[in-house]
Protein backbone atom coordinates (compact mmCIF):
# COMPACT_ATOMS: atom_id res chain seq x y z
CA UNK A 1 0.00 0.00 0.00
CA UNK A 2 1.17 3.26 -0.70
CA UNK A 3 0.11 6.63 1.25
CA UNK A 4 -0.35 10.18 -0.65
CA UNK A 5 -0.55 13.50 1.85
CA UNK A 6 -1.49 16.67 1.60
CA UNK A 7 -2.37 19.74 3.47
CA UNK A 8 -4.18 22.83 2.72
CA UNK A 9 -6.28 25.73 3.42
CA UNK A 10 -9.54 25.18 3.62
CA UNK A 11 -10.37 27.76 1.20
CA UNK A 12 -12.37 27.48 -2.66
CA UNK A 13 -9.33 27.38 -4.99
CA UNK A 14 -7.89 24.52 -3.29
CA UNK A 15 -10.85 22.60 -3.27
CA UNK A 16 -10.43 22.19 -6.95
CA UNK A 17 -6.91 20.97 -6.58
CA UNK A 18 -8.02 18.02 -4.36
CA UNK A 19 -10.97 17.55 -6.90
CA UNK A 20 -8.40 17.22 -9.06
CA UNK A 21 -5.48 15.01 -7.09
CA UNK A 22 -8.52 12.88 -5.70
CA UNK A 23 -9.49 12.38 -10.07
CA UNK A 24 -5.78 11.10 -10.51
CA UNK A 25 -5.62 8.63 -7.50
CA UNK A 26 -9.13 6.94 -8.67
CA UNK A 27 -7.75 6.02 -12.05
CA UNK A 28 -5.18 4.46 -10.06
CA UNK A 29 -7.27 1.89 -8.76
CA UNK A 30 -9.52 1.59 -11.58
CA UNK A 31 -12.36 3.32 -10.44
CA UNK A 32 -15.12 4.10 -13.07
CA UNK A 33 -16.17 7.32 -14.11
CA UNK A 34 -19.36 7.60 -11.56
CA UNK A 35 -17.28 6.01 -8.52
CA UNK A 36 -14.46 8.35 -9.24
CA UNK A 37 -17.20 11.26 -8.98
CA UNK A 38 -19.09 10.03 -5.96
CA UNK A 39 -15.62 9.84 -4.36
CA UNK A 40 -14.68 13.63 -5.49
CA UNK A 41 -17.55 14.79 -4.26
CA UNK A 42 -16.98 12.53 -1.05
CA UNK A 43 -13.63 14.23 -0.34
CA UNK A 44 -14.69 18.23 -1.17
CA UNK A 45 -18.25 17.16 1.08
CA UNK A 46 -15.63 16.04 4.07
CA UNK A 47 -13.51 19.73 3.69
CA UNK A 48 -16.57 21.57 3.49
CA UNK A 49 -17.65 19.66 6.88
CA UNK A 50 -14.11 20.44 8.47
CA UNK A 51 -14.96 24.46 7.77
CA UNK A 52 -17.99 25.12 8.37
CA UNK A 53 -17.03 23.18 11.95
CA UNK A 54 -14.77 26.09 12.08
CA UNK A 55 -11.15 24.51 10.99
CA UNK A 56 -8.84 27.12 8.68
CA UNK A 57 -6.73 23.86 7.35
CA UNK A 58 -7.18 20.37 6.73
CA UNK A 59 -4.75 16.79 6.30
CA UNK A 60 -6.02 14.35 3.59
CA UNK A 61 -4.41 11.07 3.78
CA UNK A 62 -5.16 8.48 0.57
CA UNK A 63 -3.87 4.73 1.53
CA UNK A 64 -4.03 3.62 -2.26
CA UNK A 65 -3.77 -0.29 -2.78
CA UNK A 66 -6.56 -2.52 -4.08
CA UNK A 67 -9.14 -0.07 -2.72
CA UNK A 68 -8.33 3.50 -2.35
CA UNK A 69 -9.28 5.13 2.02
CA UNK A 70 -9.36 8.50 2.65
CA UNK A 71 -8.88 10.36 6.16
CA UNK A 72 -9.67 13.87 6.32
CA UNK A 73 -8.18 15.34 9.37
CA UNK A 74 -9.04 18.89 10.75
CA UNK A 75 -6.67 21.30 11.47
CA UNK A 76 -5.97 24.87 12.83
CA UNK A 77 -9.33 25.36 14.72
CA UNK A 78 -9.98 28.99 15.12
CA UNK A 79 -12.85 29.87 12.62
CA UNK A 80 -16.73 30.31 13.63
CA UNK A 81 -19.00 27.04 13.46
CA UNK A 82 -21.73 27.28 11.16
CA UNK A 83 -24.42 25.31 8.93
CA UNK A 84 -25.40 23.00 10.90
CA UNK A 85 -27.96 22.10 8.31
CA UNK A 86 -25.51 21.99 5.76
CA UNK A 87 -23.42 19.45 7.57
CA UNK A 88 -26.34 17.28 8.01
CA UNK A 89 -26.96 16.65 4.44
CA UNK A 90 -23.33 16.38 4.00
CA UNK A 91 -22.75 13.44 6.41
CA UNK A 92 -25.81 11.82 4.47
CA UNK A 93 -24.99 12.13 0.82
CA UNK A 94 -21.37 10.87 2.17
CA UNK A 95 -23.34 7.80 3.85
CA UNK A 96 -25.58 7.65 0.38
CA UNK A 97 -22.48 7.50 -1.68
CA UNK A 98 -20.09 5.35 0.27
CA UNK A 99 -21.84 3.22 2.91
CA UNK A 100 -19.89 3.24 5.67
CA UNK A 101 -18.54 6.88 6.95
CA UNK A 102 -17.00 7.36 9.99
CA UNK A 103 -17.13 10.71 11.62
CA UNK A 104 -14.56 11.55 14.59
CA UNK A 105 -15.66 14.10 17.17
CA UNK A 106 -13.20 15.92 19.19
CA UNK A 107 -13.59 16.53 23.09
CA UNK A 108 -15.77 19.91 22.14
CA UNK A 109 -18.23 17.44 20.24
CA UNK A 110 -17.55 18.84 16.89
CA UNK A 111 -16.33 16.64 14.12
CA UNK A 112 -12.96 16.53 13.07
CA UNK A 113 -11.62 13.61 11.33
CA UNK A 114 -13.78 11.69 8.71
CA UNK A 115 -12.83 8.76 7.16
CA UNK A 116 -14.20 6.53 4.36
CA UNK A 117 -13.09 3.76 1.83
CA UNK A 118 -14.36 2.82 -1.63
Amino acid sequence: MEHFSVSLPLTGEYLTTVRLTTGGLCALVGFDVDLAEDYKVCVTESLLILKRNGYLRADICFTVGETLACTVCGVDKNGTKEGELEDEISRALLSALLGKVDFVQGKDGDVEKIEFEG
